[in-house]
């Protein structure tokens, strides 16, 4: 009982010693009625894991939108520099995301839509701003290409400016 307390004692503080973010995606809010939320694990100086969930709101009506409804975007980071306030990154990542297409049927007006899941692996690259008080703004761009599926468009975009909080 004391080695499974003692273990359950150093796994929790390693995440509490660690620092870790929480983020929204403003350009994402203001531009495409889309949120995202995004959460990240520093797991040394130079290098993250985290996770982003985005949520699509606009109508499909919409002629500039995002075509994927849900995604979940984990990824990996890993920052060039050791600068403890502006620093750039590299990303690799894997986009879960579902959407649907519109199909065309034969002698029919009516608008019909398939359901599609696919998975999109794809790179970005970025720069963070971190304020001394914990403040974050980071700024990134990429492109991952969806690999399972020919109903979902090919090219996903990962793009966005986040602000949050580090603690």
């Amino acid at each position: 009982m004391k080695k499974i307390l003692l273990v359950a004692v150093v796994f929790i503080s390693s995440f509490t010693q660690a620092q870790q973010e929480v983020k929204v995606d403003l350009l994402d809010a203001l531009a495409f009625k889309t949120l995202e939320f995004s959460y990240e694990y520093y797991t040394s100086e130079r290098s993250s894991v985290g996770v982003s969930a985005l949520f699509n709101f606009e109508k499909k009506s919409a002629d500039f939108k995002y075509n994927e409804e849900r995604m979940i975007t984990p990824y990996f980071r890993h920052y060039f520099t050791n600068n403890r306030n502006w620093n750039y990154f590299g990303e690799i990542f894997l986009g879960i995301n579902t959407g649907e297409k519109e199909i065309d049927i034969d002698g029919s007006a009516v608008k019909q839509y398939k359901e599609y899941t696919d998975g999109a692996l794809g790179i970005a690259i970025g720069s963070k701003y971190i304020s001394s008080g914990g403040f974050i703004v980071d700024v990134y761009g990429g492109l991952g290409r969806n690999m399972f599926t020919s109903e979902s468009r090919s090219i996903v975009p990962r793009v966005g400016i986040n602000v949050g909080y580090r603690f």
